[in-house]
């Protein structure tokens, strides 16, 4: 009988013979993906591998072993790899990749209309790691262990050591196959509003096919009975994609997105859910219970809290795909908010929300970053130039910031009460709070069909009920001290368009992102400070407050040199700003920073009601002389 070391021998000479078969020169060009002008290089990491110009360099002596072989035994959606590295001709710029498929041979290419971008492995790693980052030694021992943390994306796991560094990679050795125990399971939920206030959607990411499985959620009021409720399925393929990497080697099967919609809910109850696939055998298979509470009636007096931020993106818990320190705030924005979840009701997250950029296989690593969030409160986002942005693909801006994702990804993966998620704007309502949510990608001069929804979310909000009126974009359609047009400090044209109905239906704050810092500015209108207070609003709403809260977590923005009259507080640092109504005549403001959730600027709002029906400049209702 054959021993275990020879089967395994045997294993990787057949896996490096596959490889070898797909191994070849190539002279295509990278698909590095920049980000549009406003926020920084903004260069995802996995577009600086090389994959293209990968060679056959496989040494007899090398070897990449990964345990444990089975993941997550006990249902877990993550788990912890330990890969041990031997290399006989070590150097400072070796780095392991992990592959999911494991298989990445040219057996998984996919035609592509766009043949001279088509790379010679026909998909990006994952992630990566440099093999000398868990030991300094490495360059002289040639031994290394290493620790990557994976999460379950319907696929199975190898680990291939490269030479070369990433921008001239050689493959060494490739390890063995890695699993999770259950690669379909529904995983990663995220809540978001419905169309109306008393509807709860839950979006889900499973291997399952409706063909082989009905997706369904069940759920109730905690404690009593539960009830199901069907899910739609939607997925997207390969030519969806609009342009590279998105289309060539940033692309992976994003599996099936299902979402179920819970009606009728009850004001303010705690409801519990949990996901669910009913098999063509009549078997289930289920996801771990979570736990909501449903939204307040609109008008609703009682204590409502509102998370806002923008431009987060992902990042590692394993130290991996490291480049320039790309998304150095992200996981502690993330930590924050999970840390004080029991003090939040909602959540937007206003644009750039992955900085996939077209590396398809970075959305799950995201959904799996927010769970703890998402899947507990409603995760409400909008529409980014990293989401839509693509050469001749409809959107207002023409650069590839979204890596030829085209806004695909986004409308799919999340869940938003749009009338056409194509076109990602929408109002919602959170008790005494009316959003209006525009989508910067898309045409919002006057007289576009955006901006006469815009106008129509403004004027439908019943201030009695409903105070405090909240308008949110991406792109910085009001006012930056640091915005990249310089002179401009924003999008000239949104402020020509669009400060005339802030003024009009009494916009209380306007959010935007796109810029990786934090700014508040007084309220203002037509660049003048309206009122000089700092710190304590009361009275007539003569006045827009704009605030920039870009720094969700990617690389930050500095600021100009001019220092503006209309500029309050600035801070070019990782954070986010947190909504407090106590009641429909007071509000809290704050801005915390995500290095330790402590304020750093705030300010209130009181007023009446009739505080919003005053008169104002520019924001007055037609009067008459007759009796």
């Amino acid at each position: 009988m054959r021993s275990l070391s020879f089967l395994y021998m045997e294993f990787l000479a057949m896996l490096m013979l596959i490889l070898f078969q797909c191994l070849k020169f190539g002279t295509a060009t990278a698909a590095v993906v920049h980000a549009g002008n406003g926020d920084g290089d903004g260069i995802q990491p996995l577009s600086k591998i090389a994959i293209h110009k990968a060679v056959y360099a496989l040494h007899e002596n090398a070897s990449v072993k990964a345990l444990p072989l089975v993941l997550g035994p006990k249902g877990g959606d993550s788990d912890w790899v330990t890969v041990e590295v031997d290399c006989p001709e070590p150097s400072e710029y070796d780095w392991i990749a992990v592959f999911s498929p494991a298989n990445f041979n040219s057996s998984i290419c996919q035609p592509s209309d766009d043949s001279e971008e088509t790379p010679y492995i026909c998909s990006a790693p994952i992630k990566y790691k440099y093999a000398n980052d868990s030991n300094a030694e490495y360059k002289r021992t040639g031994k290394a262990l290493l620790k990557l943390q994976l999460i379950n994306q319907r696929e199975n796991f190898s680990f291939a050591l490269f030479s070369g560094g990433i921008s001239d990679p050689k493959l060494v050795a490739v390890s063995n196959v890695v699993s999770f125990v259950n690669p379909k399971a529904p995983l990663y939920p995220r809540l978001s509003q419905g169309k109306s206030w008393n509807e709860m959607t839950v979006t889900w990411t499973s291997g399952y096919n409706i063909i082989e499985a009905v997706p369904f959620v069940e759920w109730g009021m905690k404690g009593e009975y539960q009830t199901r409720s069907p899910a739609g399925t939607l997925t997207f393929h390969q030519n969806d994609m609009c342009a590279p990497p998105a289309r060539t080697v940033g692309w992976r099967d994003p599996g099936f997105i299902h979402t179920g919609f819970l009606k009728d809910l009850w004001p303010n109850s705690v409801y519990t859910y949990k996901l669910g696939h009913k098999l063509v055998n009549g078997s289930y298979v289920w996801s771990k219970r979570y736990t909501f509470k449903s939204s307040p009636y609109p008008g609703q007096d009682s204590l409502q809290r509102v998370v806002v931020f923008g431009d987060m993106g992902k990042a590692e818990r394993d130290g991996s795909n490291e480049y320039k320190n790309y998304q150095p705030g992200s996981l502690n924005t993330t930590d924050q908010l999970i840390k004080d979840l029991k003090n939040i009701d909602i959540v937007f997250h206003i644009g750039d929300i992955t900085y996939a950029n077209g590396y398809i296989s970075q959305w799950d690593q995201f959904t799996s970053q927010v769970e703890p969030i998402a899947s507990t409160v409603p995760y409400m986002i909008a529409s980014g130039n990293h989401e839509r942005d693509t050469p001749n693909s409809g959107s207002f801006y023409d650069g590839n910031d979204s890596g030829g994702e085209c806004g695909v990804l986004a409308e799919t993966m999340f869940y938003v009460p749009a009338e056409n998620r194509a076109k990602f704007w929408y109002s919602t309502d959170y008790g005494m709070f009316h959003f209006c949510i525009a989508d910067s990608e898309h045409d919002w001069r006057e007289g576009s069909e955006q901006y006469k929804f815009i106008e129509k979310c403004l004027a439908s909000a019943d201030r009695r009920k409903q105070p405090w009126l909240i308008f949110v974009a991406h792109r910085v359609l009001g006012y930056s001290s640091s915005y990249w047009k310089d002179g401009s400090f924003g999008e000239p044209m949104g402020r020509e368009s669009l400060q005339g109905l802030w003024q009009k239906y009494k916009v209380d704050i306007a959010f935007f992102g796109h810029v990786h810092n934090y700014e508040r500015t007084c309220p203002v209108y037509q660049g003048q400070c309206m009122n000089m207070e700092k710190a304590h609003y009361s009275g007539t709403v003569n006045g827009t407050i704009h605030v920039v809260v870009g720094g969700g977590g990617s690389h930050l923005t500095g600021f100009g040199p001019t220092q503006t009259s209309w500029s309050l507080y600035r801070d070019s640092d990782f954070g986010f700003v947190k909504l407090t109504a106590f009641n429909h005549s007071s509000l809290l403001f704050e801005y915390k920073k995500s290095s330790d959730g402590n304020v750093y600027d705030s300010f209130t709002i009181s007023r009446e009601y009739r505080d919003v029906l005053a008169c104002v400049h520019d924001g007055c209702e037609p009067t008459t002389l007759a009796s």
